[in-house]
């Protein structure tokens, strides 16, 4: 009965098994979180970008169309003394 393992080998290859699965789960999590950051990292860069281009749009757009400025027409009105004394001058 050579093959037979004791109760002690048996907890310490289930003990050894379970670590690797927690440095291989680890590892794991390790590179999805390098996978995120790079994720992370284009979309910041792509968002900069169409940042950018939307500032040049809207420069172009501005500096097409000159802005029109809205002027009143000063109309000169006479107050009722000024009629008055305009009547009696007459």
């Amino acid at each position: 009965m050579a093959g037979v393992l004791s109760l002690e080998q048996i907890m310490l290859i289930i003990i050894l098994g379970t670590l690797a699965a927690i440095v291989y789960s680890l590892r794991v999590l390790v590179l999805l979180e390098r996978r995120l950051t790079k994720m992370d990292e284009n979309l910041e860069r792509i968002v900069l970008k169409v940042a950018k281009e939307e500032l040049k749009i809207e420069h172009m757009l501005n500096t097409k169309k000159p802005r029109k400025v809205a002027t009143k027409k000063v109309t000169k009105k006479t107050t009722t003394k000024a009629k008055k004394v305009t009547k009696k001058k007459k």
